[in-house]
Parts: structure tokens; sequence; C-alpha cells
């Protein structure tokens, strides 16, 4: 939905029948089982239609634009979409049959609309068209009955079974009159959505307009605020390289919404990799509500935080909320929309409590009505759990993406475009089905033979150019598999069952698009074989679906080397933008240190170096009283050092493995304000407190960073490596080096958060002399001064005495 200054509405047909038109019970096997395997279908898509003759215009876009009148209103409604394809039968050699289409007698019409859907059912299990599907078809019939004045035309439902290319059509036609009427029903019950749209807008941009930055601008704020702007206006990106303190939230805020109020911006989305970033972006939007500019603000809570149940079952049978779910939740969500200025977690809870729906699906639905949507990465990029409500649309929207602790995003979009295989999950699913199900059960069969044949042939890991003959076996697997998940499951193992099957379906989707930027391999995790179809570098899928809004702001305190993270995050380095944004701390605020003769590679890993290492922090945490965290590169490394200093240093907290929400609160609750003793905490970079807390003032005055944050060398890291060499003979910097870095500066970041707080940075590893180290460290990290353990001393005392 998108609106503009000549008070027009837009939505697309596929969101209109599907937001209107839906109805009945939530279940978690029909809900998952998708009917239209939207990606793996699209390509089959284009061979269909490649077939067709001449009397066949394959995707063809079709708008019609309705003038409303509603509740003091005048609007005008445009709908619009892509029809798949246009069949002229006056050019056909013969005609569609009209077996199935009524007994008037009437001639078959001149045209017909063909609406395309991929599935893996078998073909004779579909018995009709679903009726989103035939809403959809008589949407583009009815605007193209309008537009070239048809008084009367078809429709035809072609679905495809993905494995076996098979087609079996439903055909079916209308007088303009017929479908004029059901056009007529279908608009008017969206129309109070329209209209509430509208007056919202209105309301919301006239608040925009009025609004000033809330804070007086630090040095280079407003020349920073001023680029996310223009970025957004000239549809581009913008990386940002922004230090703590820099305000970059507020800074890539405001414009955006700014934008938001002159009309360019229909949707900000705020994504994050952790929870503390949401509640920042959280708290920036609450701030410009106080100053007047109240914004529809909701952030996506994950469905286990949600639910009703103690464990999430969408079956009627297990939750009386997904009986007839969809018959009451467009009355939920408007319910909530017209009776509240604020969208709030507790306010869905209560709603849905009301409406007696679900509370997590409401959450979605609601954030269609939305302005601003904080979620995590996932939501936009995973090709899995990807809100496809806002991306199915051909052409891009109105967005914005907020792309916040922007770094993370290379591994996670890795990984998001990766797919994996156990060879012990196809045996696992065959045990619970092989009593009911003998046709599944022998395909089920076929592949684990496959990956035994795989297996047989890797002794730790090996590389493969391709499983062509195991991507066709899946795809029989599917067709059979999708008939169980229409069905319903119904058996022991259900879990299992479902998540292998979202497990092939995902591996399909992958593999269907992989190119020269993935490798396929196969290795044993904790002695579990696996194939896996490894995303090597995620730039062009990234791009992909930033590409499907108007502009993307990405942003960190650690976005260094600026060229890498713009090559793999999708930016174009002809036409998109780099920004570096000062630091406003004074440079005396800070000590940087670097040990020149300690060292943690692995030759030198000994008690010996364990000790000095201990010493090290000893003399640094004993040189103030504080609160101090100590950052190492593995557990096994801080247990080393631990179990030497538990005798030397006092108040010595440590991170474990596994920690629960309420272990993390606790751990950081003893860093508190004005100690009267010191608090040194061990922790494993990369972990949980190296990155998004924020322990401003006295609660954090120093950091010792422990190595230079390398991962370690394994087989996966060593694949990326080769990767590299080859495409650009960087293959250490871009799987080890830049990777570790970045551990590092985020590590380093937690100690400067505020302008008046003063902190010591103290890194431990020789290497850090480098320059193809010590070249890659920020600008605020120089000047910085090379120490070894006798010499520490002084600096410290320099640097901590009263000015």
């Amino acid at each position: 939905m998108s609106q503009d200054n000549v008070r027009e509405i837009q939505i697309s047909v596929r969101n209109l029948v599907e937001f209107i038109l839906r109805s009945g019970d939530m279940t978690s096997s029909k809900a998952k089982a998708d009917p239209e395997a939207m990606q793996m279908g699209s390509r089959m898509h284009r061979r269909i239609q490649k077939r067709m003759g001449d009397n066949y215009d394959a995707e063809i876009p079709l708008s019609i634009t309705v003038p409303v009148s509603f509740d003091d209103m005048d609007f005008s409604l445009t709908i619009e979409g892509r029809a798949d394809g246009i069949i002229y039968n006056d050019k056909a050699e013969e005609d569609i049959s009209l077996s199935k289409l009524d007994d008037t007698g009437d001639e078959a019409p001149e045209v017909f609309i063909d609406e395309i859907k991929g599935v893996f059912r078998e073909l004779s299990h579909i018995s009709e068209p679903v009726g989103v599907h035939r809403a959809q078809a008589m949407c583009y019939a009815y605007i193209y009955a309008v537009k070239f004045n048809h008084k009367r035309i078809g429709i035809r439902l072609t679905y495809c079974n993905l494995e076996t290319e098979q087609l079996k059509y439903f055909e079916e036609a209308f007088s303009i009159e017929e479908l004029s009427q059901w056009f007529d029903r279908l608009v008017n019950e969206y129309i109070k959505w329209a209209a509430w749209q509208l007056k919202w807008v209105e309301k919301r941009n006239l608040q925009i307009k009025a609004l000033d930055f809330p804070f007086d601008y630090r040095p280079g704020q407003k020349e920073l605020v001023t680029g996310v702007y223009k970025t957004i206006l000239r549809r581009k990106k913008l990386f940002i390289e922004a230090p703590t303190g820099v305000g970059k939230t507020i800074s890539t805020v405001f414009p955006s919404v700014k934008a938001m109020g002159e009309g360019l911006v229909e949707k900000i989305f705020y994504l994050t990799a952790k929870t503390i970033a949401r509640t920042v972006a959280e708290d920036t939007f609450k701030l410009l509500g106080e100053k007047g500019a109240r914004l529809k603000v909701i952030s996506l809570t994950a469905k286990e935080k949600l639910c009703v149940l103690d464990k999430p079952s969408c079956n009627p049978a297990d939750c009386p909320r997904a009986k007839g779910h969809y018959d009451r939740i467009n009355d939920a969500v408007f319910d909530l929309l017209t009776a509240q200025n604020d969208i709030s977690r507790e306010l869905i809870e209560e709603h849905a409590a009301k409406h007696c729906v679900c509370p997590y699906e409401m959450s979605l639905d609601v954030s269609l009505w939305a302005d601003v949507i904080i979620c995590d990465y996932n939501y936009v990029f995973d090709p899995v759990v990807a809100l496809k409500r806002y991306f199915s649309a051909d052409k891009p929207n109105e967005y914005v993406f907020l792309i916040d602790e922007a770094h993370n995003l290379v591994d996670r979009g890795r990984e998001m475009y990766s797919a994996v295989l156990y060879k012990d999950d196809f045996l696992e699913v065959k045990h619970f089905v092989k009593d009911s199900r003998p046709k599944l059960t022998k395909l089920i069969d076929k592949c684990n033979n496959d990956l035994l044949k795989l297996k047989r042939a890797c002794d730790e890991f090996e590389v493969l150019d391709n499983v062509d003959d195991f991507y066709m076996h899946l795809l029989s697997l599917m067709t059979e598999y999708d008939l169980l998940m229409q069905e319903g499951i119904g058996t022991e193992g259900e879990e299992e069952i479902l998540k292998l099957y979202l497990d092939i379906r995902h591996f399909i989707s992958i593999y269907e698009i992989h190119d020269d930027r993935y490798t396929i391999f196969t290795d044993y995790e904790e002695d579990r074989f696996r194939l896996k179809l490894q995303c090597m570098d995620p730039s062009k899928n990234l791009l992909n679906r930033m590409e499907k809004g108007r502009s993307s702001i990405l942003f960190s305190a650690t976005l260094l080397p600026i060229q890498y993270y713009m090559e793999q995050l999708g930016g174009k380095k002809d036409e998109d933008y780099a920004v570096y944004a000062p630091s406003s701390f004074p440079v005396e605020n800070r000590l940087i240190m670097i040990a020149n003769d300690v060292s943690t590679r692995y030759s030198r890993r000994n008690t010996r170096e364990y000790q000095k290492i201990c010493s090290y922090i000893k003399n640094f945490t004993e040189a103030k009283v504080g609160n101090y965290m100590v950052f190492f590169p593995s557990y096994q490394l801080l247990q080393a050092v631990a179990s030497i200093a538990a005798d030397q240093l006092e108040g010595l907290v440590i991170q474990s493995s596994s920690m629960t929400e309420a272990e993390r609160e606790s751990f950081l609750e003893q860093f508190v304000d004005e100690p009267a003793s010191s608090r040194i905490g061990f922790c494993v970079m990369g972990g949980i407190f190296s990155e998004g807390i924020d322990l401003r003032n006295d609660r954090l005055i120093g950091a010792v960073i422990v190595g230079t944050g390398l991962p370690m060398v394994c087989n996966e890291r060593e694949l990326f490596r080769g990767y590299y060499d080859e495409k650009c003979n960087a293959g250490f910097e871009y799987s080890y080096l830049y990777p570790g870095i970045n551990k590092v500066l985020q590590s380093g970041g937690r100690v400067i958060r505020t302008k008046d707080d003063k902190g010591a940075i103290l890194l431990l590893d020789d290497r850090f002399t480098q320059q193809q180290y010590y070249s890659l460290f920020p600008r605020e990290w120089f000047p910085n001064v090379v120490v070894n353990l006798s010499g520490m001393k002084k600096v410290l005392e320099e640097f901590w005495k009263e000015k």
C-alpha cells in the first residue's frame, strides 16, 4: 500500500484478494505448505510462458483506478499487478475447451487471463482452484475487460507440478456484469481500510512537517542527517561508519521520518541483530512522538514469546484461537487501529484476546498499517521467514531500510542464503511415516541413498560440483511430502516431520538460485553427516531484497574497511555512498595501549604466556578502582587464563557459555556506578557482552582485548579463504582478518559511551603493532601507545591522574 499527495491509495491485486478474502482456520501444516511454491515456481512460469504460441502475451501489467467517496472523503483507489499471461482465443488454432464453463451456449470469450501456479502436490489431488488464485485471475479479467471493452472474458488457472511439469487447467468465463458486481463487492470491503489509511497519513504528515531535530547538533551530525535525507531522495544506499556517541540512531531515524512526511517514504523498516538495538530504536521513535510526531511503530516479537500456549501449536485441536482465526482477524486489526493511536505488545495481546485470534499473526497483520516496523534482519532478508506480504510485488515500494549494526549482516546474510540437510533427519522421519505412508517412505529412501553415497565418498570434508540427481529426487519427494502436509500430519513426530519438510523446501529454493557465489560441500557436524549449499558472497541476494525498497541506510560503529562491507552488503561502487562520522568525544578521554611483548598465536599458547596475560590484566585493573571487562577470542583461552587469575584477581566474574536472559542481566548488574572495589568480567569476543551493551559513566572504565579475534581455522573458513583468494587475492583478509578486527573494535567500543566517559583500552597481542592490523583501526583509535609490562604502569598513572 502506498499513498501520495493526490489522495490516492495503491494496492496490488494479490495483496487485496489475500487480505479481504482469507477465511477459516489457521493450521501449522497448511500454513507452512504454501499451495504456491513461489520461488521455485518462478522459473517454471517462464518456461510455460515460452512454450505458448503467438496467441499468448506474458507478464502483462494491468491497473485500474476507482474513484471513491466514503465518510466525507473523496480519493482514488488504484489496484495493480501483473497478469501471468493473456490468451487471445481468436488467434488460437483451436479454442480453449469450454466444457467446464457454463451451459449458456455463449461463444468462447476472445480473451482469457492465465494465472500460473507452481505446486509440489499431485495434480490429481487438486479438484478446484484455490480461492485466492481464482480471485486474482478474476481481478485481472475485470481490469482487462474494462480497459479493452470486452463484454465477456475468461480465466484459466494453470497448475504445474514442479517435479513432473505436468499441467492442469481450470477454466471459467464471465460476463462483464458478473465481474463488475464481484469486483465492486471486493473493493467495498477494502474501502474502509483505505479511508482510514488516508486519514492517518494526512494527520501524520502534518505532524512530521512541524518536527524539528530534538537535540543540539553535535559536530558533523547535521551533515550526517542531511546525507541520509539526500540518499533517500536519490534512491541510493548509504554506508555509515559512525563511532559510539555520534548519535547514529537519531541521525538516521529523523531524516527518514522527515522524508516520510514529504511523501517520499511509505514505510520505515528499522532492522537490528540485537535486542538492545531494538530498544534504542523504540526509545528514539518514542522521543519523536513526545516532540509531536506520533507514528504507528510496531516491534515484531518472536512467535514463542507471544504464543498463549507453553509451546506454539497452530492447530484448532491444540489452540482455540486457531479455529476460525482468519474469520476474525481483520475485525481485530481494525478495532486496534481505530481504538488506539499507539501500537504496543500489550495492546496487541489485549485485542488478540478480545477477538480470540493469534497475537503473533495479528502483530504481522497490524504491521501492514504501521509507519515503522522494528524487527530482526530475518523479517526482511531471510528467504524462509521474510514478510512476503511486503516483498512479493514485482515493482519496488517506497520503503526505507535502516540497518543497524550492519557489520553483522555479512555473516547473517551468508547463513540466511545457505541451506543444509542432515542425513539422519531423513531416517528419523522415515521411522515416523513408514507404516502409514509407503510411497513417501520409498522416496525418502531414495534421497537417503543419495546421501549415503555422498557420505561414503567423504572422509572429512568434500567439495562437490553439483548434486543435480539428489535435487531431482528431492523434487519427487516433495510431491508426496506436500500431500501429507495438505492432509495434515496427524502422527507421532509431527515436529520432526515439519522441520524436514521446511528444510527440504529451503534447500530446493536455494539450489535453484545457487551460482558461482556458492560452494557445495559435505562434512560432519558433531558426527552428523550433512550436505550444505554455502553462500560465499551474500551481496547479490541482499541487493535483490534491498531493491524491493527505495533506499537503504547501513550503519555501524565498526564498518571497517568500508570497501569490504560495501562489497559484501550489496553496495554499488559507482552509485552508492559511504561516509565517516567523526567522533565528538575528547581525545584525551580515551587511552589506547598496545602490548608488544605478548602474543595469543597458537604456537605461543602455554602457561608462561597465560601468566603474562594475567599479569597485564592485574596491572591494568589495579591502576584505578573501577569496572573492567576482558575479552578473549575463545572460551578455551578464557578458561585457561581464568584458572590462573582466580588466585590473583579480586572481583572476578566469568561469562558462561549458555547464559539465560536472567543470568545475563545479573552479570551486568554487578557493574555498578562508582564501585567501592573493582569488578573484572571475563567475556568472549563476539559474544553477548562484546556488542550491544551500554555501560555508561563509571559502569565500565576499561577493556582488555586478548588477541586479534581471528576465527579458528576450520574447513569452512579455509573454504572462504580459497574462494576469496581466487576472486580477489584477499582470502586471509576476508575470511580471518576483517571478521577478527571487527570483534576487536566492537569489544573496545564498550568503554566510551558518552562524551563524559573516560576509559582505557589495552590490546594484548604484538600483531596489533603490524601495519596489516593497525591500518584497520578507526580514526579515534589514534594516537595510541605501544607499551610493555614494565612501562604500562606509568602510562596509566598519567592517564588516570586528576586534572
